[in-house]
């Protein structure tokens, strides 16, 4: 079981950085934020472990980011999807407390919003609009997975590389990934050996530099023209389907 800090009173600023939340009109977005906590996670803590009842319901704001882990049985952690600002873990279409499948990690350090899994749910009883965004996003949580699974099957280690720090850097919103090689190898899926090299490629082309507990990205459009064309897809999947939380300008 993951033990997360008591939440406090929520801040405007935190609410503003939350891509998700602010996609909701103040009225409905008021029904949230009465219910809605606030804390600070560290980078490698654990949100809820594979089993774990989903008790709560966490957005990442600012340049905090999260990654869903799938536990294999050699004991391989092989990351899914990358969950930041634009995003939420838990709770996005089910009824009530379920248990988790994935383990959800912190990978970069910020401030958190959570909601108890069953005041979401009272809000969304209350606002279709509430539950027409969670089940928008859910779709796009959907595409990413099936987005994941064509990248790892066709593209290259070095385009996949490229993709995951193209968009590390652009959830964080800075260049500096605290990541180590071990840490980038086994959230791919691939050995050491592997990651060491296309780091050492990107090195080379002067893309980023590395450091002790991180990687800095010294060309953020070098390193995406190294990267797969999956980062785009996604976002504008996102764009499209989050664009009309409201149809008709309801």
């Amino acid at each position: 079981m993951s033990t997360i800090p008591q939440s406090s009173p929520v801040s405007a600023a935190a609410i503003a950085g939350s891509d998700l939340l602010t996609a909701l009109r103040q009225s409905d977005l008021a029904l949230i934020e009465a219910r809605l906590g606030e804390c600070r996670l560290k980078s490698g803590e654990i949100i809820y472990n594979p089993g774990d009842n989903v008790d709560y319901c966490y957005f990442p704001t600012g340049g905090a980011m999260c990654s869903y882990f799938v536990e294999m049985e050699d004991g391989t952690a092989v990351e899914t999807i990358l969950v930041g600002r634009e995003g939420a873990l838990g709770g996005i279409v089910s009824q009530g407390s379920l248990p988790a499948y994935a383990r959800a990690n912190v990978l970069h350090d910020g401030v958190f919003l959570r909601i108890a899994s069953r005041d979401l749910e009272a809000a969304k009883e209350r606002s279709p609009a509430i539950a027409h965004l969670f089940a928008r996003y859910a779709d796009c949580v959907m595409a990413q997975v099936f987005q994941s699974i064509a990248c790892n099957a066709v593209h290259t280690i070095e385009q996949r590389a490229a993709k995951w720090l193209s968009a590390a850097v652009d959830r964080i919103g800075r260049n500096d990934v605290t990541m180590t090689q071990e840490q980038l190898a086994s959230m791919m899926g691939i050995g050491r050996s592997y990651a060491s090299r296309v780091l050492q490629r990107f090195k080379r082309d002067g893309l980023v530099r590395t450091r002790r507990g991180g990687i800095e990205v010294l060309d953020r459009d070098g390193l995406r023209s190294r990267a797969c064309a999956c980062n785009d897809q996604v976002e504008g999947h996102f764009r499209r389907v989050l664009a009309d939380v409201y149809p008709g300008g309801a």
